[in-house]
This record gives structure tokens, C-alpha cells and sequence, in this order.
């Protein structure tokens, strides 16, 4: 998983939260620039990270940690659960975004959509869907949620007006879609249970056509050249006793695409049909990938011809993020889902310089 915060001005760094974090802000040029508000809104109005804890499948355990971007880091777990009077968040938390003052987060087996205040995360309402997976802003007013509805079947995205919280249009596509995103007045999906990525135009939302990829197209990042990458997880085929039929099963790949013309540009397809790519990422300037494959982490420049061939790091994770701002790598350990995960920060070469504790389940990072 993979977020970024959208259509937000990130706080001033000099006016950091002071209160129950324990922070200091200064203005060091207060003397020759104009006056800035410096009215903290709540206590997640900072710099930090919003980690998302899936729970349990089938129990609303799901929760939001935050880790402050202060000199000490302090780690706050359950952020929404101590905003809401410890009401449960929902069951499998997929997805967190932030648009204007409000954060958007999906509940996958709970059928909704939650929205909360971004700094505070007091929830002001909440828009019920089916199975949704994850959500894009396409404006302020504007956003989008894939839904599988029934597991197997056509899924479909719904355009929700983020005034009104209301779903004011669906739009019909292919089995099981997962990721979505924004570029240029389109809106890519991409069709995990197919091998198309769907092409949306944002303004009549009307399904342009769909790009041919590889089986299991799931995970998508737009680079500095705007190409479109998508992680494609392959098809997995089963015998008649849930054993794999490696040969039919296919591997995975990474597939850029174009997005003026939304032609594939190359298909880079991964050596082996029995393990699946996972976690695609990218740096905050668009020119690193990262992702997952057989039990590792690897990085390559966007503008590579053919996959990694070293680890970055000898290890794979549950969730995967980069930091856009310094390149640091977050990656979690969801322990078996049988307690707390973990959630470990690597520097851009990996030097690992941190771990810690959060919730059930981490699967993925939004950097605030």
C-alpha cells in the first residue's frame, strides 16, 4: 500500500504541535517575513506518519497508529478508537487519504467509508459501500473507491461528492479491482482479478478503454517522467486439491505505460511463477521504485530497462513506504496477526534505525 496526502498544505515545520506530544516551535526569521498562523488544529496538525493496522479479519479491531516526526518520535497507537470513545474503527482498515481537513479510510469488511477530521480523527460521517478496497481524490470535491462488491465477480468504482459524503454515480469494471490513481484527467484501475488496467475519464466519468497488461495487475505508481507502473501479481492457478498447478500459474511483472497515449512501454516479468511480487513504492521525486519479491526488498531507478538483480534489503514486509521527503524506507511485520506488529524505518541504503510497536496487522504508511 502505498498513500500520499492530497490537496494538503503540511504544516509549517517551525509550528510543531506543543501540547501532548511534547514538541516546541520556533520562527527564526519572524523578523523579515510575514506573520504566519501558527493555530494548531489538533494533535495530528504535523509532520509524522500514519501507520494503518488491518486487525483481524472478521473483528472491527482495525486502527490508526501515528508516529510524530519530532526529535523523539513518540509513537500514539488506536489514534482513532481515543478520538471516538474508544468506538472500534472498522474490520480490515485498507486505506488512508488525506484531502483538505478531512482523512478518508476504507474498512473493507466493515463496508464503508470512514471520515474523520485529519487532526484530530473525531469522525464526521461515513459513506456504506461494497467491499471497497481503496480510495483516489480526483479534486477537493471529488474522489473515487474500487469495490469488489462479491469476491470473483464484476467490481465496480464509486464516485463519491466529498461535500455531500453522498455516492453519486457507480461505474462497472472488471473482477476484483484494487488500486487506483489520478493523473492528468484520468483515473487508472487496476483489475486485479483480470490483466487490464481501466482508463476513466475524470470529467464525464466514463470508462475510456482498458490497457492490456500481464494477469494480476494490483498495485500502481506514477513516475517523474508520468509514466505509469503497475506491479501485476500474476495469476495463480489451483488443481482440484488447493495444491498450485505451477503449470498453468503465471508470474508477475512490472509493466510502465504511457500515460499521453496509454501504450505499454515495456514489461519487465519476473523469473519465477512461484512467488508473487508485492508493496510497489516510490520516492517522493518519482525516480526509485521499490518493491517485495521472494522474501526481499529491492530498489531500481524508474528509468531501468530490466528488474533488480540485489537486494536492498534481505527481507520482505507486510507493508511498504517510502518517505517523500528524506527516502527513508518504512516496512512492517504483521507477527502472525497474534499481536502487536512492527514497523521498521531503514535508511535510503538500508541501514535499519528504528522499530516499534503498533496495531494488528500493519499494511501500509501515509507520510503527512
Amino acid at each position: 500500500m502505498k498513500n500520499s496526502n492530497f490537496f494538503r498544505s503540511l504544516f509549517v515545520a517551525t509550528a510543531l504541535f506543543s501540547g501532548s506530544l511534547g514538541l516546541t516551535s520556533c520562527d527564526k526569521d519572524n523578523d523579515v517575513t510575514p506573520a504566519t498562523s501558527t493555530e494548531v488544529r489538533g494533535p495530528y496538525d504535523q509532520h509524522g506518519v500514519f501507520i494503518l493496522n488491518e486487525g483481524n479479519y472478521g473483528t472491527p479491531n482495525g486502527s490508526i497508529s501515528f508516529l510524530s516526526d519530532s526529535a523523539n518520535q513518540t509513537v500514539i497507537n488506536s489514534i482513532s478508537q481515543k478520538a471516538n470513545n474508544d468506538r472500534p474503527l472498522g474490520d480490515v482498515v485498507m486505506d488512508l487519504d488525506i484531502v483538505g481537513d478531512r482523512a478518508y479510510i476504507v474498512a473493507n469488511n466493515s463496508n464503508k467509508l470512514e471520515v474523520v477530521n485529519a487532526y484530530t480523527f473525531q469522525t464526521e460521517g461515513a459513506v456504506e459501500l461494497k467491499q471497497p478496497r481503496f480510495f483516489a481524490a480526483a479534486s477537493a470535491d471529488k474522489a473515487y473507491v474500487s469495490e469488489w462488491i462479491t469476491y470473483g465477480q464484476p467490481g465496480q468504482v464509486s464516485v463519491i461528492d466529498l461535500k455531500t459524503l453522498q455516492v453519486v454515480k457507480t461505474i462497472p469494471v472488471g473482477p476484483l479491482p484494487e488500486e487506483l490513481l489520478v493523473a492528468d484527467g484520468k483515473l487508472y484501475v487496476a483489475i486485479n482479478g483480470s490483466n487490464v488496467v481501466t482508463v476513466i475519464n475524470t470529467s464525464t466519468d466514463v470508462v475510456e478503454r482498458d490497457i492490456t497488461v500481464t494477469d494480476g495487475p494490483a498495485e500502481l505508481e506514477l513516475d517523474a517522467d508520468k509514466r505509469l507502473w503497475v506491479l501485476a501479481k500474476g495469476r495463480t492457478v489451483y488443481n482440484s486439491d488447493w495444491t498450485v498447478n505451477y503449470s498453468e500459474t503465471t508470474p508477475g511483472a512490472l509493466i510502465a505505460i504511457n500515460t499521453a497515449n496509454s501504450t505499454v512501454l515495456n514489461t519487465l516479468t519476473f523469473g519465477s511463477n512461484q512467488a508473487s511480487p508485492g508493496n510497489l513504492a516510490i520516492t517522493g521525486d518519482g525516480a526509485k521504485l521499490y518493491y517485495n519479491y521472494q522474501g526481499a526488498t529491492y530498489a531500481q531507478s524508474a528509468s531501468a530497462t530490466s528488474l533488480a538483480s540485489t537486494p536492498l534489503i534481505n527481507r520482505s514486509f507486510y507493508g511498504l513506504g517510502i518517505d517523500p521527503d528524506n527516502g527513508y524506507i518504512y516496512g512492517s511485520d504483521q507477527n502472525g496477526f497474534s499481536g502487536d506488529g512492527t514497523v521498521f524505518i531503514y535508511q535510503p541504503d538500508g541501514t535499519k534505525v528504528k522499530e516499534f510497536k503498533v496495531g494488528i496487522g500493519p499494511n501500509g504508511f501515509v507520510f503527512n
